[in-house]
């Protein structure tokens, strides 16, 4: 990743409550900054007056509104377990093992694309696959990274850079089949 990319976005909030992109000076709204974030980039938001750090309350109302628009994510016993965690000696816990529990979907994320290229990777249209695979498992994580990122945001742009038409589908579809035959020979 650039330097660029490692800093946060600055954005401002003024009295108005309109929000600022101070790199681009323009003014943004929330499906904006979920768009960086969805793209791999971190924001600051912060209150031009008072300088108080805002982020933690803008990223909770992105997910919010992302969660009414029945974009769930979130189970109910999940959430009813992060409300109960406010009330009790958990809360300290909380952060520690969320964090710890993200980093292993991460973790989980890179070793399941890596294992999919190693024993099948001689099959036709392996690799067509294999960028589709990943730009499945991109858009499943929500535009969330973790190691080895930059490959994942190249084979997500290369991938929906292509226009694919009914044949190209098609095509896809019987490599698939093939694959899974013969993955299911490999194992007999």
């Amino acid at each position: 990743m650039a330097k660029a990319e490692k800093t946060p976005l600055l954005i401002k909030r003024y009295a108005s409550r309109r929000l600022y992109n101070t790199e681009t000076s323009d003014y943004v709204t929330l499906d904006d900054i979920s768009g960086f974030i969805k793209g791999g980039r971190d924001v600051q938001i912060i209150d031009l007056k008072s300088g108080d750090d805002l982020t933690r309350q803008y990223l909770l109302q992105i997910i919010a509104d992302n969660e009414s628009k029945g974009e769930n994510v979130l189970p109910i016993n999940v959430l009813t377990d992060l409300v109960r965690s406010y009330t009790t000696n958990a809360q300290s816990m909380v952060p520690d093992f969320l964090a710890a529990s993200f980093e292993m979907l991460r973790e989980g994320q890179t070793k399941m694309v890596e294992s999919i290229a190693s024993p099948i990777s001689s099959v036709p249209g392996f690799e067509q696959i294999k960028a589709q695979q990943e730009a499945f498992m991109k858009s499943m994580m929500g535009g969330w990274t973790g190691p080895g990122s930059d490959d994942y945001a190249k084979t997500e742009s290369d991938a929906t850079s292509k226009k694919e038409d009914t044949s190209e589908l098609e095509a896809i579809k019987k490599q698939l089949a093939d694959m899974q035959a013969a993955v299911a020979k490999m194992g007999k």
